[in-house]
């Protein structure tokens, strides 16, 4: 009997974001962990104050010892943003193509975390032995050069991991899904396992393609002839950014990069010669008022309307290289990250409150999704025939969507498994079972990791919503008497000035219900403050129909 293997599902199912899975392969005590990304998601609007939210880590850490690598399938945040915090506690190379990793050191480099790591770059087609783990990483189309699908040879057979990816077939550089290695796969060895991409699941048809963009950007460019035209893109989509310079210099425009990332990014880009730009096109960012409007192109951040971004200050009138006005056009070449529309309503309102002509995907072709549509994973799925199939990377409805797309391919009912973040997956002679569970909850990061938890996040909640209520009172514990207050101060429940009657109402409340506990024997201030928590609670609760946080400070004279 060949020894099982074990997948371990510490983030990306159910959410978009935190994609991280561990795999496991020996026997016993040789027993070693091979990570397939390490990726970071960004807050819910109900997540008050937190910046970014990461995998449970709890079960990495505890096995640090046995970890011999992380192999990223390509270089977005919700893949490789996580490696920086992990590496804070744990020491592993990490491999992937000269992209992927360029885009996962900058964040690393910025950490002082270059010393815990090796980045290995790996090619296309390279299978590479990663400890006991024989790892062939495959050309997959995406939104970001150069990510690959991760082939695992076990002794279970082939494991295929998707990665993020389309089945694009004009990519902007030429660089297609290696679909002919995926057949080779299936009809050699054969796929025992495939975890597919389920972003788009539920669309139906072929996404376009990355070059369709560029056609309508260059028409764009021409229709806005004489007008200082910013767009705003993610940083690390770098056919996006090649197609905007290209548009560019096609109607006589110099390039200029306003953001940290975009500038970092597109000197990368240029370095590994992903990105061809005339160096003559190129310009800083404080040189663009030495030229008219019309000879202008800014490419900026914050396509994602971040309240800090490059963007989003423009849209304010803060950002200091650039005031935009009745003379510029904004293109968001993007398309809002679930979540992210409120964000990006108020930067899109901003720019036209200040005069600016505003184009975004909801009146032209300006972005093409990077995930594969219903009939491209069809395609994949008919291509690769696994015997056993798990959806990933997306939300739960998505996951659904792909294993009924599976169901539908010919893969056996019974072998189409959805599962959730904190599974654990083993695959044996027998076949494909649940096999346990691990934390996998959030770890929130709020400054510094493990800053905040779910208590205090429900702290946050509750005083966003209902506000605060804190209650002083003074007792003379000896004599079991009142000395002053009850003293009430509120923050976010009612305005005091204008309430004085009700503030007065709850007071007398409160201070009836110290007194009957101190008539009754009570003298520690423990239970004094539960009394005092209790009363007010109770009175805030019937007048205003409100919960309010309540705060009982009791304190012997």
């Amino acid at each position: 009997m060949a020894a099982p293997v074990r997948i371990i599902f510490l983030g990306g199912l159910g959410e978009i974001g935190r994609n991280c899975m561990a795999v496991e392969q020996g026997e016993g005590d040789d027993r070693r962990i091979l990570l397939i990304d390490c990726g970071l998601m960004f807050p819910d609007a109900d997540m008050h104050g937190i910046d970014l939210v990461l995998p449970d880590f709890t079960y990495l850490r505890d096995n640090g010892e046995r970890i011999v690598g992380c192999v990223a399938t390509h270089g977005h945040e919700d893949h490789v943003g996580g490696l920086q915090y992990l590496l804070r506690d744990l020491s592993f190379p990490v491999f992937g193509s000269a992209v992927t990793l360029g885009l996962a050191r900058n964040r690393i480099e910025e950490a002082g975390l270059l010393g815990k790591t090796d980045l290995v770059v790996v090619a296309d087609g390279e299978r590479r032995n990663i400890g006991p783990f024989d790892v062939e990483f495959i050309a997959v189309t995406h939104s970001v050069p150069h990510a690959h699908a991760i082939a695992l040879h076990t002794p279970q057979g082939v494991v295929l991991h998707s990665g993020d990816f389309k089945l694009d077939l004009t990519p902007v550089d030429g660089r297609r899904t290696d679909l002919a290695r995926l057949g080779a796969l299936a009809a050699g060895p054969g796929i025992r396992l495939l975890m597919c991409d389920s972003t788009n699941a539920e669309e139906h048809g072929h996404a376009p393609s990355e070059t369709s963009v560029g056609s309508v950007l260059r028409q764009l460019f021409i229709e806005h002839a004489g007008r200082r035209i910013v767009t705003a893109s993610f940083a690390s989509h770098l056919h996006r950014i090649q197609q905007i310079c290209d548009a560019a210099v096609a109607t006589g425009r110099k390039v200029a990069t306003l953001g940290l990332s975009m500038k970092k990014n597109v000197r990368m880009g240029l370095e590994l010669g992903v990105l061809r730009v005339p160096e003559s096109s190129l310009i800083d960012i404080d040189d663009i008022d030495t030229h008219t409007p019309g000879e202008v192109c800014v490419i900026s951040t914050g396509s994602q309307g971040e309240p800090m971004s490059a963007l989003a200050l423009l849209a304010r009138g803060e950002n200091k290289w650039v005031k935009v006005g009745e003379h510029d056009t904004v293109i968001l070449s993007s398309h809002a990250i679930p979540g992210n529309e409120g964000n990006v309503n108020r930067v899109i309102d901003g720019l036209l409150r200040a005069g600016v002509e505003v184009v975004h995907s909801g009146v032209a072709d300006v972005h093409a999704t990077g995930h594969a549509q219903a009939d491209e994973i069809k395609t994949y799925l008919n291509i690769t025939r696994p015997e056993f199939y798990v959806p990933v990377h997306g939300e739960y409805r998505h996951m659904m969507a792909n294993a009924k797309l599976g169901r539908l391919m010919g893969v056996p009912a019974d072998h189409v498994l959805v599962c959730e973040d904190g599974d654990v997956l083993e695959l044996s002679d027998d076949g494909l079972q649940l096999g346990g569970r691990v934390p996998a909850g959030y770890l929130y990061v709020d400054g510094i990791v493990g800053d905040v938890g779910q208590g205090v996040l429900r702290d946050r909640r509750v005083l966003a919503e209902e506000g605060v209520v804190v209650v002083v009172v003074t007792v003379d514990i000896e004599t079991g008497k009142v000395l002053t207050g009850p003293e009430i101060i509120t923050r976010g429940w009612v305005y005091a000035p204008e309430a004085e009657d009700l503030l007065d109402e709850a007071c007398d409340r409160v201070a009836d219900a110290v007194e009957r506990a101190l008539a009754s024997g009570v003298r520690d201030v423990e239970s004094l403050e539960r009394d005092v928590r209790r009363a007010a609670g109770k009175f805030v609760n019937e007048r205003t129909k409100r919960r309010p946080m309540i705060v009982p400070v009791v304190m012997e004279a």
